[in-house]
């Protein structure tokens, strides 16, 4: 067996038996190096500690966002979301009420994670500060978390497969577009959003049918409020001046971002102006920063350990044995290629849980191959990039499936695998599937 494939089958297998995500990685690349016979114990693990490195930039970005995202809270921000549309139901509570404050409400879930990715992108940063208020809503409506999870997901993967700014100006412009031109392909940045448009729609579909088929039903859960699992939370005082001390720290964390190309830069930033403006008073910044920083420490330390699993996959050799295998089993059937190629990119993307570290790996291979079975430039950027987004959505170790988590698990009645994972692989990985196909096809 491929050494990759049973280090994602053993990482799945142990996140799905509930063992924690960071072990399961951590067994997954050791039976994936032990499966590499000419690996001994000693480089599987040298490997794997040198990889760690990879995600420490990941993991301080994200421990950052945080602190500032807890500082957003203190504006009451996500209070005002949460009274506006409590006041929307009313008291009779009527199907027509209902209804409309559930799309609203899942509008603006949806809103706020597209936005997360350009306008102000805090990535998922902003799920942990949201999402707890509005639970009791969520409850009171009926709505079915999983919904919620699909909304997230999409909201945090189709604006960097499709839109060229923020998060996507990274992944089409500099990850995705930048590999393939260094491996030979002959492709231009405009052609890049062009290539993505049908895998991005299969993302929207699937989204509808999450939404309006697979979780319209009502779902009861207990009314626990996210304070009684931490009292340190207090509710925020509401006022004009701590809004607008937001937004200045919102935009300027947003300019600062995009100057100095750095998330860590622009969210310490924002952080300052709230500090500065005495919105968070000095003598509780250093709780809050702390507050921040441990809200996504378990986000940090499974993208750290996902980076070492990726090193170990990388030094085993066995992501180019299991293309040419495929190669061998392909023949010269252009349309069974390309099926293929899609999924051992879905299989490199489920170990390593991130699109961001897949396509570097899967370029170099990808190019040549997709040149051999004859694709156009088009049709190559569209299965690359669509290799790479696969398993985003479904994977225990991705950010866009341990956002959501952290967030509509705040009372304890949401699981990582049964209400994120599985709901959002198979809503968007199959749909991305098909269309990933799809596009390879036609373009």
């Amino acid at each position: 067996m491929n050494a990759v494939i049973l280090a994602v089958l053993v990482m799945m297998g142990l996140s799905l038996a509930r063992v924690n995500v960071v072990f399961s990685l951590i067994a997954g690349a050791l039976a994936g190096g032990w499966l590499a016979t000419d690996m001994p114990l000693t480089d599987v693990l040298n490997a794997f500690n040198n990889g760690l490195g990879g995600g420490a930039k990941v993991a301080l970005s994200y421990a950052t966002l945080g602190a500032f995202a807890v500082a957003i809270s203190r504006s009451g921000l996500p209070e005002i979301l949460a009274k506006r549309l409590l006041n929307l139901l009313g008291e009779e509570e009527s199907h027509h009420a209902t209804r409309l404050v559930r799309l609203t409400l899942l509008g603006s879930i949806l809103l706020a994670a597209i936005s997360s990715q350009n306008l102000v992108p805090v990535h998922i940063a902003f799920i942990p500060i949201l999402i707890p208020p509005l639970l009791m809503l969520m409850n009171r409506l009926n709505l079915d978390r999983r919904a919620v999870s699909c909304a997230l997901a999409f909201g945090l993967i189709t604006p960097y497969m499709l839109l060229p700014v923020g998060f996507g100006g990274i992944y089409l412009n500099e990850i995705l577009l930048g590999n393939l031109q260094s491996n030979g392909l002959q492709a231009e940045a405009s052609m890049v959003p062009q290539a993505m448009m049908l895998p991005a729609l299969g993302m929207l579909v699937g989204l509808c049918i999450a939404l309006f088929l697979s979780y319209r039903k009502p779902r009861i859960y207990q009314n626990i409020t996210p304070q009684e699992s931490n009292p340190a939370q207090e509710a925020p005082e509401v006022s004009p001046f701590k809004v607008v001390c937001s937004l200045v720290a919102i935009v300027a964390a947003l300019v600062i971002q995009l100057e100095s190309d750095s998330m860590i830069m622009g969210a310490l930033a924002g952080f300052l102006i709230f500090t500065l403006s005495g919105v968070v008073r000095p003598s509780e910044a250093d709780d809050l920063f702390t507050r921040g920083m441990r809200m996504m420490a378990q986000i940090g330390f499974i993208m750290i350990a996902a980076a070492g699993f990726a090193a170990v996959m990388k030094a085993t050799g066995h992501i180019d044995t299991l293309v040419a295998d495929s190669v061998s089993v392909i023949g010269n059937n252009q349309s069974i290629a390309a099926i293929i190629m899609l999924v051992v990119g879905l299989f490199i993307t489920m170990g390593i849980g991130s699109s961001f570290s897949t396509v570097p790996i899967i370029a170099t291979l990808y190019v040549p191959l997709a040149m051999q079975f004859g694709f156009s430039p088009m049709a190559t950027i569209a299965l690359v990039g669509t290799a790479g987004a696969l398993g985003d959505a479904g994977s225990p170790a991705s950010d866009s499936t341990l956002g959501p988590t952290s967030g509509l698990n705040a009372d304890g009645q949401h699981d990582h695998i049964r209400d994120s994972v599985i709901p959002t692989f198979l809503h968007y990985n199959l749909p991305l599937l098909a269309f990933g196909w799809l596009a390879a096809m036609t373009l």
